[in-house]
Formats: C-alpha cells, sequence, structure tokens
C-alpha cells in the first residue's frame, strides 16, 4: 500500500473519531475495509476513479451482500472526505457496488420463552444449596430484558452506576454518546442483592480478575441459562434480549423515539426495525380506533352475499 493512501486513511480516521465520535470498534472496520480496497487497486486507492472502483464489485463476488455494503459505505465516506478537504477535486463514489441489503429482522423471544428464563433464575434463587451466581445471573438478565443494555455496556458498568432509589443510570455508549436508561424495580432489586457479593474494593459491578467479565463469558451464561430453561442456546444471546426489551416494550405501548432514546440508536431507522413485530397490535388499533370502526354495515352491496 502506497504511503499516500496509508496517510490519507489515516487522517480521515482521526477526523471520524475526533469529530464525529465513532465508536473505536467502527474505526477498525473503517481500517481493515479501506487498507483492503487500498492493497485491490495497487497501492492507488486515493487516485482511484469510477471505473477503478467499479472493478471492486468482481473482488468482493464471494462476500455476503452485508459485508459489501459495509466496505461501500467506509469508501463512500474516504472519499467524500478527500473531496471535502480539497484533496479531491471530485467524487468517484458512483462507480461503487450497490449492494442489495436487506436490513435482516431481529431474532426475539416471545413472553412466554422469556418466562421460562425469569422461572429457572427464580429456582436457582430459591434453591438452599445457591451460590452467589445465581445472584449475578438474576443481576444481568434483569438489566439485559429489563433496559435493554448492550453486551459491552452491561459487563463494563461500575460498581456504583445503580445507587439507592435512583431509576436511571446514565450510560455512554457507541461514540461516547451518553444516554439516559431507566431502570426497573426488579433490576435494582436484583443488583442490590448481587452487591452483596461483590468486594467494596471492585471496580465494576460484576467483576473478573484483572477487571471485569468479558462479552464472550457473557454469552456462555445466557446460553447456560437457555439450556437450564429448555430453550436453543443458538437462538438465545446478550442482543436477543435487548431485542426482546425493545419488541415488548413498544408492543407495550411506547413512544419510538422514546425507544430510541432508551436504546441508544443514532437513527430513528435502526428503531423502525421492531415495527414488525406489532402487526397484530397494528390491526387491532385499527379495529377499534379507527372512525369507521364502530359503524354497522345496513345492507350488503348490491348481487353480494351480506357481510357475517
Amino acid at each position: 500500500m502506497s504511503t499516500t493512501d496509508l496517510s490519507l486513511i489515516d487522517r480521515f480516521l482521526e477526523m471520524m473519531a475526533a469529530e464525529r465520535g465513532v465508536a473505536r470498534n467502527t474505526i477498525l472496520a473503517y481500517q481493515s475495509d479501506l487498507v483492503s480496497a487500498s492493497q485491490l487497486t495497487g497501492g492507488k486507492l486515493a487516485d482511484a476513479d469510477a471505473k477503478m472502483l467499479a472493478q471492486l464489485a468482481g473482488q468482493w463476488s464471494d462476500l455476503a451482500s452485508s459485508s459489501v455494503a459495509r466496505k461501500v459505505s467506509a469508501l463512500r465516506r474516504f472519499f467524500s472526505f478527500l473531496h471535502d478537504e480539497g484533496l479531491r477535486d471530485d467524487n468517484p463514489s458512483s462507480g461503487l457496488p450497490k449492494p442489495a441489503r436487506a436490513r435482516g429482522l431481529p431474532k426475539i423471544l416471545d413472553k412466554d420463552q422469556v418466562d421460562l428464563l425469569f422461572q429457572t433464575i427464580e429456582a436457582e434463587l430459591a434453591d438452599a444449596r445457591t451460590s452467589t451466581t445465581a445472584f449475578r445471573l438474576s443481576a444481568l438478565v434483569e438489566l439485559l430484558y429489563g433496559s435493554g443494555l448492550r453486551a459491552s455496556e452491561l459487563v463494563s458498568l461500575p460498581r456504583t452506576a445503580i445507587v439507592g432509589d435512583r431509576p436511571f443510570i446514565i450510560l455512554t455508549g457507541k461514540g461516547d454518546k451518553e444516554r439516559l436508561v431507566p431502570i426497573s424495580d426488579r433490576a435494582r432489586h436484583a443488583v442490590h442483592e448481587w452487591l452483596e457479593f461483590v468486594p467494596k474494593e471492585a471496580r465494576y459491578l460484576f467483576p473478573s480478575r484483572g477487571g471485569h467479565i468479558s462479552r464472550i463469558r457473557l454469552y456462555q451464561i445466557i446460553k447456560s441459562l437457555a439450556a437450564k430453561s429448555g430453550l436453543d442456546p443458538e437462538k438465545l444471546s446478550p442482543h436477543v434480549l435487548r431485542h426482546a426489551f425493545a419488541t415488548h416494550l413498544l408492543a407495550g405501548g411506547a413512544n419510538l423515539r422514546a425507544l430510541q432514546a432508551m436504546l441508544g440508536h443514532a437513527d430513528i431507522a435502526t428503531t423502525q426495525i421492531y415495527t414488525h413485530v406489532d402487526a397484530s397490535r397494528l390491526v387491532e388499533l385499527v379495529n377499534k380506533r379507527h372512525p369507521m370502526a364502530n359503524r354497522t354495515l345496513t345492507r350488503a352491496p348490491t348481487g353480494s352475499n351480506p357481510l357475517p
């Protein structure tokens, strides 16, 4: 890769981190995609024209459409940066492939399945041989399903994040953006019980050697809970519980904008994916609330049978 490409990619990533507040994992993904594209263009990415960029489609033919869409997004931002900074007179992004990308529907749990998880947790807590891990499990799941936290946010919570009767916490999520997250009474109670076992000098709410439990360990804990509850471990993860939080809250009448704020989504379009699960509620809403809902037909159309 040419030193020019490397230098410009570094400048672009610095701008994205400093001015846009892009999360570190996203920066690393951009870096990987841009370095790879530079290699595919013979170290001439910064000077590539639309025709050269169009040839990348062939190089990416074996990739999933979601991967191609991510690479295209990184390149579009990169060339917009070059153009905005006056480093190019044109923007060749029009030559980039346009992958058809359908946003996948999130995996979700129905309320009966969630009940099974909590029944398992309650049985472990009621067991005379209850270990400290049962109280940790209870706190973890209450916060995942009760507040919709991301796995990374949950495992890195400070020991003092949830204080007394305060019904919310302030989280710093993706892009170092702060948001207010309500904490249910159940979750606060579960955390209070778990704190009895957390060392006073611990920095994190869910400590482990050298810091806090890892995301991988959290995944293992949740999948073990699924197996104990008679659910398919492959269909349950911390993120699935976050999806369940959003889905069930929306079904209960939550405002989409409020849900966006609680989940920490930068774009409302990301939150709107949850509206697919509530089709039955929408039909019921139309049937009960529409101005014509309570009117009955007094006669059937000519030549047709009366409606039942």
